[in-house]
């Protein structure tokens, strides 16, 4: 830890800056404290960042997602300004140092069992983070941190905002631009691929086998960034080093397919089998520089701040007190809301007053314009954001719907009927006879036209029911995985009563709610899906050919038998499309309500 530069401010939002903690691609980290004593580590962003649109949105989204990220693995998000001239967002702060500062600068590789422990706590701590829909991207070791308890990950999910500051207009990642740390990436990430949740396991294999041998498997950056990069994408993993089974185990983490990774609950059995020595998990030297680090936490209370408080509440006193209301104290540019122009000098360029804050910096009770009274208790912190409202029981839904598709088969059944027993009777004439010289012709239009009618019945309802269903789908599906799925919320009903765009874009959408609820991009029946889309295309077009005559519209009785064939392979599509759909309904259905009564189980619903 670093002390303050004079560039940097005293507060952010509703937490004093003690230290700086470091500097990297997106921005600074401060050591901080609340209002309220806790202590947290604040990342500001860069201003060239913040000054981009899509950067400001895609930020605001991860952190929103990684809000949702819980367990004992991982540093919590507690707060964040997505919304302020520099956005910023505060972490509960881990009391240890960096894996890579362990095994650069303290120990070196880790015996075994260390290794053990901190394969669990990486993988428990992954688990946690794709259950809430993000993939981490830059798991590395200088982004684990080290705890008398074990690992803690950081920075889960927000080297994802990163992505559009690297791309071009076209969506591509602009020439040299990475998303990732060199050394630690998955070849998925340096091809500039889709990344799925395969790219954290390649990572995470990465940082185990940096841990137990202290080398990384595809060399250093020493031969330029490049040949790094062709390494990870070309080449097999040097594990040199390190100790069976580790070797194994990690082998298969490092193949290049991410389909052919092994998956975090395989891993964690595979780890978890392994022989537990017992004892400290990490090494005596280890544990005696954590004992330092937190002496030098300690440290870093500021021994000033009585006399700051005592200071703010004079401030206090004689801002009520004079007869004209002096505008307040402006915050560094960038920090809070903004304050009526002050023809002084900019605070940053002013000495700090002997015992006073540091330069920039309001002192405690006056961070904003407009303080309240002396006495009165100051407004409460704006919440920036709030979670996605939470997943919504649709087993009544699904089940109307799939009543309502069944008995949607009905006049389809019927038409059927009418349909073959009317082509029964067109074949015993002359093709080039006019269709009304049948027998039972007026009855046999009547009966189709009533089953046409009856089916329009039905398919009115269904176009109400099942748009509302789809959303109450596509809802819970965000509130499983925030802001993973690619189309506006009103789409999910829209979309169906859009022309050609609901050839394709409904598609996308049970593609993004499927992953979203099984929290994985495979299995999980998907056939079915797939099964049922394919079935309603199919239903789709020919509904659509058969829609343009009527078998007693045709001039010729070879005319109106061509038009019953073509009905009849609408009918027979529509039975097979609704059929499936049943199932489909009550599968994606039946998964929400699995997930949403294991949210109530455990308390997080």
């Amino acid at each position: 830890m670093d002390g303050l530069a004079p560039d940097d401010p005293g507060w952010i939002g509703n937490y004093r800056l003690l230290r700086r903690l470091g500097e990297g691609g997106m921005g600074r980290v401060y050591l901080a404290r609340s209002d309220r004593g806790r202590t947290v580590a604040v990342k500001v962003v860069q201003e060239q960042l913040a000054r981009r649109p899509d950067f400001r949105r895609r930020f605001a989204q991860e952190v929103k997602a990684a809000q949702r990220v819980g367990g004992e693995w991982t540093a919590p998000v507690l707060d964040a300004d997505t919304e302020a001239a520099t956005p910023w967002v505060a972490t509960g702060y881990v009391a240890g140092p960096s894996l890579a500062e362990v095994v650069d600068k303290q120990y070196g590789p880790l015996p075994p069992h260390s290794v053990r422990a901190l394969g669990i706590g990486l993988v428990r701590a992954l688990q946690a983070i794709h259950g809430a829909g993000l993939v981490h991207r830059d798991l590395k070791p200088s982004n684990v941190l080290v705890t008398i308890d074990g690992p803690r990950v950081i920075d889960f999910g927000i080297a994802r905002a990163l992505d559009p500051a690297l791309q071009s207009t076209d969506g591509l990642t602009m020439t040299g631009a990475v998303v990732g740390s060199p050394g630690f990436m998955s070849p998925e990430q340096v091809r500039g691929e889709r990344v799925t949740y395969a790219s954290d396991v390649f990572c995470l294999g990465a940082v185990l086998a940096y841990t137990a041998s202290g080398r990384l498997p595809f060399g250093t950056g020493e031969g330029g960034i490049h040949s790094l990069l062709f390494r990870i994408a070309s080449e097999e993993p040097d594990l040199t080093g390190v100790p069976a089974p580790w070797d194994g185990l990690i082998a298969e983490c490092l193949v290049k397919d991410p389909a052919q990774r092994p998956s975090l609950d395989t891993l964690l059995a595979r780890i978890e089998a392994m022989e537990d020595t017992g004892g400290a998990w990490l090494p005596g030297e280890v544990l005696a520089e954590l004992g330092r680090h937190a002496v030098q936490l300690l440290n870093s209370e500021d021994p000033q701040s009585h006399a700051l408080a005592a200071q703010a509440h004079a401030q206090a006193q004689a801002h009520a007190q004079a007869p004209v209301q002096a505008p307040a104290q402006s915050p560094v540019q960038g920090f809070g809301p903004p304050v009526s122009y002050h023809p002084s000098s900019p605070p940053w360029q002013q000495s700090p007053a002997p015992g006073g804050p540091h330069a920039g910096s309001p002192p405690p009770g006056v961070l904003h314009a407009g303080s309240p009274p002396p006495g009165s208790l100051p407004p409460p912190s704006p919440h920036y954001f709030s979670p996605r409202p939470p997943a919504r029981p649709a087993r009544a839904l699904g089940t109307g719907l799939a009543v309502l598709l069944g008995f949607y088969t009905l006049p389809l059944l019927l038409r059927g009927a009418v349909l073959t027993w009317t082509y029964l009777v067109l074949d015993g004439q002359d093709g080039g006879a006019d269709p009304s010289v049948i027998q039972d012709y007026q009855l046999l239009q009547f009966a189709t036209e009533m089953t046409d009618l009856l089916e329009l019945l039905v398919s009115l309802g269904l176009a109400i029911a099942w748009p509302i269903w789809f959303q109450r789908m596509r809802n819970n599906a965000d509130a499983f995985a925030p802001v993973r799925l690619r189309f506006a919320p009103g789409m999910a009903a829209g979309a169906w009563f859009i022309p050609v765009v609901n050839l394709f874009m409904p598609k996308q959408m049970a593609n993004d709610i499927w992953t979203a609820t099984a929290g994985r991009a495979r299995g999980a029946g998907r056939w079915l899906m797939h099964t049922w889309w394919w079935c309603w295309l199919l239903f789709f077009g020919t509904y659509v050919n058969s829609s343009f005559a009527s078998w007693y519209e045709s001039d010729s009785v070879s005319g109106a038998m061509s038009d019953i064939l073509d009905t009849q392979a609408s009918v027979v599509a529509g039975i097979v499309s609704a059929v499936v759909a049943v199932f489909f309904v009550k599968k994606l259905t039946g998964m929400q309500q699995a997930r949403i009564e294991e949210a109530r189980a455990s308390g997080t619903s």
